[in-house]
């Protein structure tokens, strides 16, 4: 079942979202940054990141972080899908394809039907199913030199 985060959800929540941090190679995040995630997640902003998780059986199994924003080519705005993760011992069970169309129904209810994300380029798994439920963009990212 895919269904929004809640306050109760915090322990499941880290552990899922401590995995997706190691996955991108930030295995030393301090227990602050946890807490500021959690509770701007909790906050409710609609300026601000909202979440939506995967539950079977009371236990959870995959996370998505996404924020809607302005656009200037598009007067409804966008939304921007942050962070998908799902448990490791539950890959393979249409998880991340349930939240990544959870994230599409929020952006629907929204009246934002663009939704974009980002991965890696070496994420392969990850990038078998974003083929299947997105359109890859031609653009390139850069960052700024830290």
């Amino acid at each position: 079942m895919i269904r929004a985060l809640r306050p109760e959800d915090r322990k499941g929540w880290q552990r899922l979202y401590e995995g997706y941090q190691v996955f991108y190679g930030f295995a030393d995040r301090p227990p602050s940054f946890y807490d500021r995630a959690f509770g701007r997640l909790m906050a409710r902003d609609p300026r601000d990141f909202h979440g939506l998780v995967a539950e079977a059986d009371g236990r959870l199994l995959g996370l998505t972080h996404y924020v809607f924003h302005p656009n200037l080519w598009r007067d409804e705005g966008v939304c921007y899908l942050q962070d998908l993760f799902t448990a490791p011992e539950a890959r393979g069970r249409g998880i991340a394809r349930a939240l990544i169309e959870g994230v599409y129904a929020e952006a629907d209810r929204a009246g934002i039907p663009a939704v974009y994300w980002l991965t890696a380029e070496d994420n392969y798994p990850g990038r078998m199913l974003y083929d299947r439920v997105g359109q890859k963009s031609p653009f390139i990212r850069y960052n700024r030199k830290l």
